[in-house]
């Protein structure tokens, strides 16, 4: 938490194993269009909330990537019944789930670029940056990145100007 109070300046999100968010700034808020309040399912966000293939021009790439995200995390813990319900409900009414589900990709990447369409300021390009503590395996922190030249990190301090209190 006090790795993302440091960060204020670039969109934070912190992940627990299921996808679910345990805290996110409120500069991630803005960026992505929606509050993603603490309990607030990514993995849902991703495939259930129209905002997400509107916002995130690579959403294929992500989702996919999600998609895998959550065979590992299933793969780690066979006996865990929550991700596994969540799965099935989103392979039954996604058909880019259930084909990305059955073959089998497996992913754990720590870097990735993210393209965001954001309604006012236009194109928004990050370096997602995702770092895992040695002994907390079971959440990642999420930082969106970007070049110190580009014209995402000129808009994201005015993009932080309309956002509410973090949610840390």
């Amino acid at each position: 938490m006090r790795v993302m109070r440091t960060l204020d300046h670039v969109p934070v999100l912190l992940l627990g194993h299921r996808g679910e968010v345990p805290a996110r700034n409120g500069l991630l808020m803005e960026v992505l269009g929606r509050p993603l309040e603490p309990g607030t399912s990514f993995v849902r966000f991703m495939f259930q909330d129209p905002v997400a293939r509107e916002r995130v021009l690579d959403w294929q790439d992500f989702a996919s990537a999600t998609v895998a995200t959550m065979r590992r995390e299933t793969a780690r813990r066979p006996h865990g019944t929550r991700l596994t319900v969540l799965v099935d409900e989103l392979r039954t009414t996604d058909a880019d789930v259930a084909r990305w589900w059955d073959d089998h990709a497996v992913r754990d990447y720590a870097s990735v670029a993210k393209r965001i369409q954001h309604p006012t300021a236009g194109p928004l390009t990050f370096d997602i940056e995702i770092v895992c503590a040695p002994n907390e395996r079971d959440q990642r922190l999420v930082v969106y990145t970007c070049d110190p030249d580009s014209t995402t990190a000129r808009v994201l301090p005015i993009l932080a100007g309309w956002t509410t209190a973090p949610h840390l």
